[in-house]
């Protein structure tokens, strides 16, 4: 599959077999987001890879909406970033994500991005500090979202080219 293809075949996945997901694809994942541009090579990203179906349930919980899929997710990785490293920190962490998507359609998997930052639980506390409290991440880590990633259980078509709004595109 070429990266054109890809490209059109990723959509987001919120229903997941039962299957696991490899070590062998986990790492190729996580190996593409690893690789993946940062402001000044800062490279300040950090990924919590999450198997555990409980911590998974409660991850799931950590906002009052979007995010209930991801307990369903054999895996899911919340992207953080050291926000004390750089000031791009949520394009850093945002660039890793979806090159983390990428890979994962390139497997034959399926993704989708739970939004964290700026989002709050049904207490009114941020989800970002409800997930530091829960994994016991440092103060100055902030998560920018999580990612979960199965085999899916429902296929998508393919993103429509006729759809695409070109006329947001100016040529100048």
């Amino acid at each position: 599959m070429n990266f054109a293809d890809i490209v059109q075949k990723r959509r987001s996945i919120r229903r997941f077999t039962e299957i696991p997901v490899t070590d062998d694809e986990l790492h190729t994942i996580l190996r593409a987001a690893l690789m993946s541009p940062t402001g000044h090579s800062q490279r300040g990203w950090q990924f919590v890879v999450v198997k555990d179906p409980l911590t998974l349930t409660e991850l799931a919980k950590c906002k009052t909406a979007g995010g209930d899929f991801i307990a369903s997710a054999p895996v899911a990785i919340v992207v953080a970033y050291d926000a004390s490293a750089t000031d791009v920190w949520v394009e850093d962490a945002s660039i890793a994500a979806v090159t983390m998507q990428y890979q994962a359609t390139e497997l034959g998997l399926g993704s989708c991005w739970s939004q964290i930052r700026l989002r709050n639980n049904a207490e009114d506390k941020p989800a970002s500090e409800v997930i530091k409290t829960m994994l016991r991440l440092p103060d100055t880590w902030e998560v920018e979202c999580i990612i979960a990633v199965g085999h899916p259980a429902v296929e998508r078509k393919l993103q429509d080219e006729d759809k695409l709004a070109w006329t947001q595109v100016r040529n100048i």
